[in-house]
């Protein structure tokens, strides 16, 4: 997108105030700032997550992290789907940074989610507000927290939360193993191996074979998806676009995560392929395109700061978790670029520390925004290269022979 295409986007962006246009004209002129340390980024990541927790005290939403900072609405409600990985993020920081705090602020975000989960065991989708439709991905992403606060802070609260979540998840469950109920756009998505992820891993840790046999299922339907170079099919947000990076890491990471969880190789593979495909095609300086099309061909003029994010910890994991150390090179490059993106010295506060949605800023994803989930991300690429650990680090689950049977059944 260059200056013209800006010109003729919505007026309800308001590019003329004198706050959004000073971000546009460091995106127009370029501007970048000095790469430091992985301790100082990580940091300024951390303390922006908490402006964007604290702006939300005295609201209804309290204790919930707000989904981000955007031209056109300013701070924005708390964010039930991205607060629930968000949790990890902070129990894994308080231990990097020393900041014991943050395990105190993670237990807010546990508490609110709790305090809003469905009867049936969902949880709302949007912003949790009253109505709000649940969705497949944004339940299984609370369900990361859930994990995160029984695993890591031993609450029994929440591991009965994400096994009635789970029960909700496999209910919705088509017999292909593909989720075609509650989900955004009311069409499936790859990207859910993300939400089935903690769905497998909730029951490998309580013992529920449904579970572990409803995330098989479409981890499984999803491999049905990959191409021969790698990519993913019905990965979208809507139907007969290319998938946004994001989408695309998303889906990377679930079948990942259930490799390393199961000890089977061909989720792995299918995570390797997908990696090694992309990586091919990442740019020197470390830049990825918004979007790939079969093949991995880039069809998008900006990045998608938010899947670079997701991308390097991608790399890095996929190096611990297969040995493929090569993609640490790559890991390393895309957060060099999304440092120089990071402002640590903004005098606005909506800005310092965090992540972009889109580099230019008027990017198509997360437009002229700052969401919680790009710094979350970049957080956790930091934490996992820095200190070559998992950001959540894989839970101890059930013995090695319920694991066999449920593998022997899949």
């Amino acid at each position: 997108m260059n200056i013209i295409d800006l010109v003729h986007l919505p007026a309800r962006y308001r590019p003329w105030v004198p706050r959004h246009a000073a971000l546009v004209w460091d995106s127009l002129r370029g501007q970048r700032g000095p790469v430091q340390d992985h301790h100082v980024h990580l940091a300024a990541a951390i303390d922006w997550l908490c402006r964007a927790q604290d702006v939300r005290d005295g609201k209804p939403d309290a204790g919930g992290v707000s989904a981000g900072w955007s031209f056109e609405d300013g701070w924005l409600p708390s964010y039930p789907e991205t607060t629930g990985y968000i949790i990890e993020t902070f129990l894994a920081a308080a231990k990097v940074l020393e900041r014991p705090e943050l395990v105190a602020r993670a237990r807010r975000m546990i508490d609110w989610e709790l305090s809003i989960q469905l009867p049936d065991g969902a949880f709302p989708g949007h912003f949790g507000e009253p109505g709000s439709r649940p969705v497949i991905f944004n339940t299984g992403q609370i369900m990361h927290g859930m994990v995160a606060g029984h695993t890591q802070l031993g609450r029994a609260d929440c591991l009965a939360a994400a096994v009635r979540a789970g029960h909700w998840l496999a209910d919705q469950q088509d017999e292909d193993g593909c989720f075609r109920r509650f989900e955004h756009n009311d069409t499936p998505h790859v990207y859910n191996t993300r939400a089935t992820w903690p769905l497998l891993a909730t029951g490998l840790i309580a013992g529920e074979s449904r579970l572990v046999q409803a995330a098989r299922r479409h981890l499984d339907w999803a491999l049905t998806q990959q191409s021969a170079s790698g990519w993913f099919a019905t990965n979208a947000f809507t139907p007969g676009r290319s998938p946004f990076t994001h989408t695309i890491a998303y889906a990377i990471r679930g079948l990942l995560e259930a490799g390393v969880l199961l000890g089977e190789a061909r989720y792995l593979d299918a995570a390797l392929k997908a990696g090694r495909g992309i990586a091919a095609v990442q740019r020197a300086d470390g830049w990825l395109a918004g979007t790939y099309r079969d093949g991995w061909v880039a069809d998008a003029g900006y990045a998608c700061l938010t899947g670079v994010a997701q991308m390097s910890l991608n790399w890095t994991r996929l190096a611990q978790a297969t040995g493929a150390q090569e993609l640490r090179a790559h890991a390393r490059s895309a957060l060099a670029y999304l440092k120089s993106t990071q402002r640590l010295e903004h005098a606005d506060p909506a800005v310092r520390g965090g992540i972009a949605g889109s580099a230019p800023i008027w990017g198509a994803y997360s437009r002229f925004e700052y969401p919680n989930w790009a710094a979350k991300f970049f957080a956790d690429a930091l934490l996992m290269d820095g200190h070559d650990i998992a950001v959540p680090p894989v839970p101890a689950v059930a013995s090695s022979s319920m694991r066999a049977s449920e593998t022997a059944h899949g």
